[in-house]
């Protein structure tokens, strides 16, 4: 077995693993409501977008107007990078629905390949975006809202658990290197 096979054999066992906690779940009407919501919610990261602009609208400032447009030019940015360059990398294919199996709720499915996940990238970089300078009590919220929408893509059968880790990674990177240029 070559290598590439062996890592390929080894990344299938993994995600099988990982997704049966995620098994256990599905088909319980308030896990599958919290997922696909958060799923959809941070389509074209608007979740994100949404929590970086809500205190400019609520009391505008100069520092949080640029936070806000800090976070969205990043946010941006992520998905260029993630949507073009890397994902054309690895072509992954997608997870595939069980035979005749239905989603219980609305889900746009992405034209582009599976790895990594744009959804865990981009909670990644706007929860690094979004925590900078708050307490610890929003960071952690942010982390967990963060971590809903990243495994949500893996209970959606959207993506394999190594997408979203991958993602996750790419964006804790990319996420660290924008906060600095950025804001």
């Amino acid at each position: 077995m070559s290598v590439t096979a062996a890592l390929r054999h080894a990344m299938t066992r993994l995600d099988q693993r990982a997704d049966l906690p995620f098994e256990r779940l599905r088909g319980n009407p308030i896990a599958d409501r919290l997922f696909y919501t958060a799923s959809e919610a941070a389509n074209f990261s608007l979740l994100w977008h949404g929590l970086a602009w809500v205190p400019v609208a609520i009391a505008p400032t100069p520092s949080r107007v640029v936070r806000a447009a800090g976070t969205s030019v990043a946010l941006v940015a992520e998905s260029a990078l993630v949507n073009g360059p890397i994902k054309s990398l690895f072509r992954r294919e997608r997870p595939v629905l069980n035979d005749g199996a239905q989603r219980p709720h609305r889900l746009r499915v992405p034209r582009t390949t599976s790895f990594p996940s744009g959804h865990a990238t981009a909670a990644a970089v706007a929860v690094i975006m979004l925590g900078r300078r708050r307490g610890l009590v929003v960071r952690l919220g942010l982390a967990a809202i963060g971590a809903v929408v990243a495994s949500s893509r893996v209970h959606v059968r959207i993506h394999h658990a190594s997408d979203v880790a991958g993602g996750l990674a790419i964006g804790y990177g990319l996420g660290r290197l924008l906060r600095r240029i950025l804001v």
